[in-house]
């Protein structure tokens, strides 16, 4: 998952437990290398002949950078975190990004050069990316939604012909049992937050296996995994979806949930806007509006403890400097409570 949720400015510093676990970490961090002339170098490798424009975009999961190229224009060259995808999964990410592509779906691909979207330079995975520019979405236009919904609906009508073999598979346990594990055998919380910690979401992971349990025979489709704003760019009146670092197997729900916002009305007319393009192509299941919720649930425990697993890489202090305060602990506790209550909430209706 790449960043993408609002900074907030919280007073305090790393809780003395954490910075001890985070201390006693002997590795490096995996971009430590990666100098902007590896970036350059890794660039020409492959033919191009670079100029000394290298700008590092908003990426942390990975990193991402621009550079340009003599004679005009950039490229979008992506360095995969070490050991975090297999070759084989990133190649699979790739060849749905292809099939989309093929079809002429609005996705940005990576460059193919010799049958091949995956190269290797100094110990670093790369990939390069025409560069693509574009606006927000504009959620609160009908006819952005309904587009929106067109184009995830063809996604997902071409993500259900095959499945991944090596992708991941949206489910409780990678998504929330495992955070929680994470946060509490690390001790990221001091005692007292931990305590409260420990006993809202395991209630909280009770409530959400329910939902899901409720699911029969839920359908998992190939999707994009993250579909959130930042990842999709608009031009010439149609969305272009990018960084599909995070498909994997899944509900069509959760492609569709995050474009949601606002009040219950609010979601509710967005909503049905995005379900009317969407079944346009592919047939939408209302009754995965039960996991809306859940899945809002799951996202908020697997981000803070994917912030607390990157916390030795010197990027993400930098960036997130309200992580892992008391204060941030506290806010997030209380989120989690009310997203409890939420659970039991009339979910959103296809009216």
């Amino acid at each position: 998952m790449d960043a993408e949720e609002s900074q907030q400015e919280v007073d305090g510093n790393i809780a003395p437990s954490a910075a001890s676990t985070l201390r006693e970490s002997a590795l490096p961090h995996p971009f430590a290398n990666l100098s902007p002339d590896i970036v350059i170098s890794a660039v020409e490798s492959l033919g191009y002949c670079a100029d000394a424009r290298v700008f590092a975009l908003n990426s942390y999961e990975n990193r991402v950078y621009q550079v340009g190229i003599e004679g005009g224009g950039s490229l979008i060259v992506k360095f995969y975190r070490p050991e975090r995808w297999s070759d084989a999964q990133i190649r699979e990410e790739h060849a749905f990004i292809a099939e989309l592509r093929d079809l002429e779906i609005p996705v940005g691909a990576p460059v193919v050069f010799d049958g091949e979207t995956l190269f290797n330079f100094h110990a670093f995975r790369f990939s390069v990316f025409e560069r693509l520019a574009g606006r927000a979405v504009n959620l609160e236009n009908p006819d952005d939604l309904l587009a929106m919904g067109r184009f995830i609906g063809r996604i997902h009508a071409v993500g259900a012909r095959s499945q991944f073999l090596h992708r991941q598979t949206l489910n409780v346990d990678r998504l929330g049992i495992e955070s929680r594990s994470f946060l509490l055998e690390n001790d990221f919380l001091d005692a007292d937050l931990s305590r409260a910690y420990e006993t809202l979401s395991s209630d909280l992971l009770r409530a959400v296996q329910s939902r899901f349990d409720e699911q029969s025979a839920l359908t998992n489709i190939r999707i994009h995994g993250d579909c959130h704003m930042g990842n999709v760019l608009w031009r010439d009146d149609t969305p272009h979806f990018v960084d599909f670092d995070d498909t994997m197997m899944g509900p069509a729900i959760q492609d569709l949930w995050m474009m949601l916002s606002g009040d219950r009305d609010q979601q509710q007319g967005q909503l049905l806007e995005l379900v009317e393009g969407y079944n346009e192509f592919y047939e939408f299941s209302p009754k995965e509006l039960g996991l809306i919720e859940s899945l809002r649930a799951l996202r908020l425990m697997h981000y803070s403890a994917w912030l607390a697993r990157r916390w030795n890489d010197p990027a993400f202090p930098l960036s997130f400097p309200w992580f892992n305060t008391p204060r941030y602990w506290s806010e997030h506790i209380l989120e989690l409570r009310e997203q409890l209550a939420l659970l039991d909430e009339p979910v959103l209706q296809l009216l």
